[in-house]
């Protein structure tokens, strides 16, 4: 059996198909092709419909920058359930060195430690998950908020997008399961790279995988189509045969292991640029 975080599942396989690895929804086309859409229209700048010829060109997209991080660390009410100073240390050194390619870094602020055992096992879309970012969450659109728990569910991690911030700020951030943290025990995904795959999310990515073999995929064009998500590492899988490229299963954005996952490629990084500018800076 494959065990994470106490929860058993018969095979790795199995624990993949059941959308353990990462709780982020997929967003539809149809909302997608508004988000592009929106993209290509500001820039940062006034929306094309309403530009007159005398206003200015869009913004162009901001191409990196600092990103002030705030943890939460969240335990089971009775003092344990935590993560080390080090450990947190650890994984914003693994996010800088994830990112470092793509201009972006990540400045820690603070730490808040909690002790709430109904906010420690907390699901996506809970309750429980609401009362925690209500009551913890710090800065704006450009800030990014951690929350580290013993989540529910054998969950690995969730995140938020850019666009959503405007109708839901408060629930804004990335989430991770403690053990996932370089040198937990979620072994094969404790290296901490289940927090450079969710904060790619809420940098605008979304899986390599999304869209399977048709359609417009992850909206990158250089990540190769891929009919499902990979896990271990499996080299020259080649998922979506009639399409060029075998799987992208070295990018932070597929499900495979940590040890596995070493890659962002240029249409990704130009991706969070322009989701980052128009949905983050400065709002």
């Amino acid at each position: 059996p494959f065990v994470v975080n106490g929860h058993s599942f018969v095979n790795q396989g199995a624990f993949i198909a059941a959308g353990h690895r990462c709780g982020t929804p997929h967003v539809d086309d149809e909302r997608a092709a508004e988000i592009d859409k929106f993209i290509l229209a500001n820039r940062g700048g006034p929306a094309a419909q309403s530009r007159k010829p005398s206003d200015p060109p869009a913004d162009a997209a901001k191409t990196g920058g600092m990103i002030n991080v705030y943890v939460h660390v969240i335990t089971n009410g009775v003092g344990s359930g935590g993560v080390t100073a080090a450990q947190i240390a650890s994984q914003i050194s693994v996010l800088n060195a994830a990112y470092a390619a793509t201009g972006w870094s990540f400045n820690h602020v603070l730490t808040t430690i909690t002790a709430n055992s109904t906010w420690y096992t907390m699901g996506y879309g809970t309750t429980a998950e609401t009362q925690a970012k209500n009551a913890l969450r710090q800065g704006t659109a450009d800030d990014l908020n951690i929350y580290i728990a013993g989540i529910g569910g054998g969950l690995l991690g969730w995140a938020t997008f850019p666009s959503d911030y405007q109708s839901r700020p408060m629930m804004d951030g990335v989430v991770l399961l403690n053990a996932s943290l370089p040198g937990g025990g979620a072994a094969p995904y404790n290296l901490g790279d289940t927090g450079t795959h969710e904060v790619g999310h809420w940098m605008g990515l979304y899986h390599t995988f999304q869209g399977g073999c048709n359609g417009n995929g992850d909206y990158v064009s250089d990540t190769p189509q891929e009919k499902s998500a990979a896990f271990g590492c499996p080299t020259g899988r080649n998922s979506c045969a009639n399409k060029p490229g075998n799987d992208p299963i070295t990018n932070f954005m597929d499900y495979t292991d940590d040890s596995c996952m070493n890659t962002f490629t240029a249409g990704q990084d130009a991706r969070m640029d322009s989701m980052y500018t128009t949905y983050r800076e400065n709002k």
